[in-house]
This record gives C-alpha cells, structure tokens and sequence, in this order.
C-alpha cells in the first residue's frame, strides 16, 4: 500500500497528515488526494464522517492511506491518538472536501463529527488546520458561512479554494491542495516579500508563421516562481512557452523579447517588487523586418537580417537600482573556469546580485528535469552538481531571502 511513498519527492517525509472526509460528492478525489500526498512522503492518516461514508468506502481510503479509518470515536481516543498534545501527533489537519455545514460548525465550536472533533483538536492543540470548501455556489456565498469562514480565517486556518464553476464552489484541484500542504511546511522567509519572476523561451517572427526561439522549456522559471510562492512571496510569473502554471500562481503569458520587457516593466512598477529572478530565455535575435505575409519557399535560399532585442535585465536595472536581480546566464564554456570567468563578466555587466550560470554545449539544461549551475553572489561562489531544477531553486531562494533580510535592517 505504502510502496507509493517519497516516490515525488521528499518534502512531507517524517509529517503525519490528518485526512478528514466530509459529505461532498468532492470526497470520490480523496483517494487520489491522499496517494499524492504520500508520494511527497507523508503518513497519512484519514478520519471520515457519516455522511462521507455514503460517497467513498471507508475500505478504498483504507487501501489508499495503508492506515486503518477512524469511522467512530471509541474508548480507544482516536482523537487524542491523532490529535492529542503529545509528541507523536499529528503535523497537520486537513479537511477536503468541507462541506458549509462542517465549516460553520468547526467556527462556532460544535463538536459532533469525527472530523469536528479532530478540528477542534487542532485548534485547541495548536496543529495546523487547512480546510478545502466544497458546496453549492448560494450555499458558500450564504453570509452566515461567509461570516464563519472570516472566524476561522482570524484564527489562523488557511483555506485552499474553492473553483467557482458551473454554479458550485467546486473542491480545488488535487494538486492545488498538495503545493498548499507543502507551503504549510516551507519556512516562510519571504512572508510578504513581492517577486517577479520570468520562465521559458520568447520567439521573433520571421514572418506570420515562422519564428526564431530557442530550446528552453521554463521549468527552471517555473521551480523558481513556486518556490518563492511556498515562501510566502507575492509571486508574478511571467512566461513564454508552452510550460503553464498552476491557477494559483498569478501569471502572464508572453510571446516575444519586447513583450516580455514590457510585461517585466509593468509588473515590478505595479507590485513594487523587492526581487526580480530573470530565468527566462528571452531571444537576443530578432528579424530585422519580419514579412508581413508568409515567404514563399519555392524560390530556393532567403536572406534574413537580424538585430539585437532589447536587454530585459538592463532596462530593470536602470530604472530600479536598489533592486535585487537574479541572472541566469547560459554559457557554452570549454571548463568550470572559463564558465566562471563569463559569469563574473555578466555580474559585473548587468549589475546583478546573483547570477546562475550552466553550461548549455551539445543542449545541456534545455528541457530536463535537472541541471548543474555555478551561482555567484558577490564573493559568494555555489557550485551544484547535477540535481533536480526543484533542489536548485531552493538554494537560490535561500541566497535570495538572505539578502531581502539584509536590506531590510
């Protein structure tokens, strides 16, 4: 049953999380929650109410969890064995799905569930408590649940979701749920702090059909951007490629350099950014004049005529000098030492705080999971052999939030 764990990553290994099931029809995805829960490497251990067991079989959650469910509270405290003040409870309480009812009644401190019993554990124990709402679009909005939620929100429960659709306040997405019990877990260094961060290829037209691009798939930008987000950061991820982000990270798709510039510009100004990591892989070409038709081909050779794009980390530089940039730089460099040396010269150039540099000869970084980068930092210098894109975000994070700090006193 549990061969499944850590099989995604690390981050929840040695967490206990408390699964509780309510009366949604949203409960036939806990199944599914729970086993991705359990590839990050939580134990997880679910608790149903009565009403839940009419949508899912205690048994299925059985299978899923490799953890007998609390159906009843007995002589045994289950409660107390979960949730008690002692050293082996539980890490975190989430309820997906929650139904109006069992928010309401979790605000107001009525206690005649498992699952609200386990909620007022939490509560009264200090565990975290996350809840998912799911119910009818007139229900949630009705003001009693609105003014309830307002309760538990001041008592510090975080909400995940709800998707408003089709007339319902649909359970959020498994995987929303997930990064929201992983954030609940991150040390949260950058609390409040607002970062831009850039992901992914821009393309040049040739002509209305025809582009110039490059083989960066964005999915260092976007390790970055959810990274800063499980901080605690305002996030805004602006992207090119085909590489989307989850809903919940505020974003902006993009198409060519100037776009990108433009975008970058607009959102620092807005957000008053305090970092801008500039992952991207803007095009530094672009055609001289792009057709305004599609060029026929029959005719044999064509001339192209190409012209620098504008620097995207110059112009922030320029307007914003106290602003704290993270560069990438992609290199094809014979030898750790020469890959250096043009990482210094590109610092120094751009006036960056941080710059990533990796060597990209025979495509190197383009596309994979994983990557190999020397970061420099003023007399800092990081060398991370080859590891997941997710693992070099956070130590560029790191750098990132220790200097935030030291601008800040």
């Amino acid at each position: 049953m549990k061969d499944i764990k850590s099989s995604r990553g690390r981050e929840l290994e040695g967490r206990t999380v408390i699964l509780c099931v309510t009366g949604s029809v949203a409960s036939i995805e806990v199944p599914s929650l729970a086993r991705e829960l359990m590839r990050h490497g939580a134990e997880v251990n679910a608790v149903m109410s009565e009403a839940a067991e009419k949508l899912v079989r205690p048994e299925t959650l059985e299978w899923a969890t490799g953890n007998p469910v609390v159906r009843r509270l007995t002589g045994k405290t289950e409660h107390v064995r979960l949730a008690g003040k002692w050293k082996g409870k539980a890490d975190l309480v989430l309820i997906a799905p929650c139904t109006a009812n069992t928010m309401s009644k979790v605000a107001v401190g009525i206690d005649d569930t498992p699952v609200t019993t386990i909620a007022s554990m939490a509560l009264g124990g200090g565990i975290p408590l996350v809840i998912c709402p799911a119910a009818h679009e007139p229900m949630y909005k009705n003001p009693a649940v609105v003014s309830n939620m307002q309760k538990l929100m001041e008592r510090g429960v975080d909400f995940v979701g709800p998707r408003i659709e089709e007339g319902k306040a649909k359970m959020a997405s498994i995987d929303e749920i997930v990064q929201a019990v992983l954030r609940s877990f991150t040390r949260k260094d950058m609390q409040g702090k607002r970062v831009v961060v850039t992901g992914g290829p821009t393309v040049e037209f040739i002509d209305p059909v025809r582009v110039i691009t490059n083989l960066s798939s964005g999915k260092m930008g976007l390790a970055l951007a959810m990274e800063a987000w499980r901080r605690g950061a305002e996030v805004s991820y602006i992207f090119g490629g085909g590489l989307h982000p989850p809903d919940f990270i505020r974003s902006r798709r993009v198409l060519t350099t100037k776009d990108m510039l433009d975008a970058v510009l607009s959102e620092i100004k807005a957000s008053e950014a305090d970092a801008f990591i500039s992952a991207a892989a803007p095009g530094d070409l672009a055609p001289m004049t792009p057709a305004e038709n599609k060029i026929p081909t029959q005719e044999g050779e064509i001339d192209l005529k190409l012209k620098p794009t504008p620097k995207i980390i110059d112009n922030v530089r320029k307007r914003w000098p106290k602003l704290c940039i993270v560069a990438f730089k992609a290199e094809t460099a014979p030898s750790q030492g020469d890959l250096k040396q043009a990482a210094k010269r590109f610092m120094h150039h751009a006036g960056a705080d941080l710059v990533v540099a990796n060597d990209v000869s025979n495509g190197k970084g383009f596309g994979a999971d994983t990557n190999s980068v020397l970061i420099l930092g003023g007399r800092t210098t990081r060398k991370l052999s080859e590891r997941p894109k997710e693992q070099i975000a956070k130590v560029i994070l790191d750098m990132v939030a220790a200097r935030l700090k030291k601008n800040t006193r």
